[in-house]
């Protein structure tokens, strides 16, 4: 769960993240929407794909990238029985 975490603590990767709440995209698409280089968005999609919070898809000359709501999942989860752990302890 490291590499998700450090995943989240970029808010490029933040806002790529919400862009593929709304719906699939191409890294052609998904580059539009930021001032910087499509190698930079490509790094930060690596480590998101890395991280398991995104996957890709080859759409012909295209590669597709979406949300992994399985790995969303688990950070919920993760954080609530987090939550309860605290409230345990009485803080």
């Amino acid at each position: 769960m490291n590499n998700t975490f450090k995943a989240l603590s970029d808010p490029t990767r933040r806002k790529i993240l919400d862009l593929l709440k709304e719906r699939d995209l191409t890294a052609g698409e998904i580059s539009e929407h930021f001032n910087m280089t499509k190698p930079s968005i490509s790094q930060h999609l690596k480590i998101l794909k890395h991280a398991d919070l995104v996957q890709d898809e080859k759409n012909g000359q295209y590669v597709i990238y979406s949300l992994n709501t399985t790995v969303f999942q688990e950070i919920i989860s993760w954080a609530l029985n987090f939550a309860e752990y605290q409230e345990g302890k009485g803080e």
